[in-house]
């Protein structure tokens, strides 16, 4: 069974920093490129940052300078380290697993997690 389970969401003050973790399970995870996505309230899903296997890296350009993803292949875990966040980060997170070595668009994900509430406080 695939199991993409997110953790590390919180309240947080602006100016403030987060960690959040994806743990993957049953599939293999070298296959695929696993990419973090958000989902505020009353607004489209975008895309955050995704990172392959193989180490290539994307970000919004909303969160770069601020946001690093890294990957701990051995543990199958991708990482969202968050700091500098602002009130305009508060969304629900999203991690997921995609078959394949390049960040694709935010619905072509083939696995999601359940998400984690990110909140930023002004």
């Amino acid at each position: 069974e695939v199991q993409l389970v997110e953790s590390g969401g919180g309240l947080v003050q602006a100016g403030g920093s987060l960690r959040l973790s994806c743990a993957a399970s049953g599939f293999t995870f070298a296959d695929y490129t696993i990419g973090w996505s958000r989902q505020a309230p009353g607004k489209e899903r975008e895309g955050v940052s995704c990172i392959s296997s193989d180490g290539k890296t994307f970000y919004a350009d909303s969160v770069k300078g601020r946001f690093t993803i890294s990957s701990d292949n051995a543990k199958n875990t991708v990482y969202l380290q968050m700091n500098s966040l602002k009130p305009e980060d508060t969304a629900v997170y999203y991690c997921a697993a995609f078959k394949g070595q390049f960040c694709p668009g935010v619905f072509e994900y083939d696995y999601w997690g359940q998400g984690t509430q990110v909140t930023v406080s002004s």
